[in-house]
């Protein structure tokens, strides 16, 4: 949970400074004209809870490249890479890699249901 909250804080961060051009001694920039500009990337990988995911995305005005992968819990790996911009809007490719399995014996029809 830390990790993302650090991750969350970070982004806000980058964000702001882009935003602000990150010179806070100049605030005559017209920020309605400011042309956006980031790049960042991060990524988790915790062998206790089996959590391994990243993603980074970049950004120049109006054109944004990203790509981000988790582990699901069906053991499948799901990449996605993305890419938008004005003139074709958001445009995704997913792909799952793996063969996707469910514990034995295990049901959603054997769960206690009595509240």
């Amino acid at each position: 949970m830390f990790k993302i909250l650090a991750l969350v804080a970070c982004l806000a961060v980058i964000a702001s400074a882009q935003y602000y051009g990150g010179d806070h001694g100049h605030h005559h920039e017209d920020h309605h004209h400011a042309h956006p500009k980031y790049k960042y990337e991060y990524g988790v990988k915790d062998s206790h809870t089996h959590d391994h995911k990243s993603a980074w995305e970049h950004r120049d005005g109006d054109v944004v490249k990203g790509q981000y992968t988790l582990d699901e819990a069906d053991g499948t790996h799901r990449v996605v890479d993305y890419h938008s911009d004005h003139h074709h809007g958001f445009q995704a490719h997913v792909q799952r890699k793996g063969h996707a399995h469910h514990p034995h014996g295990e049901s959603y029809a054997n769960i206690d249901q009595h509240h």
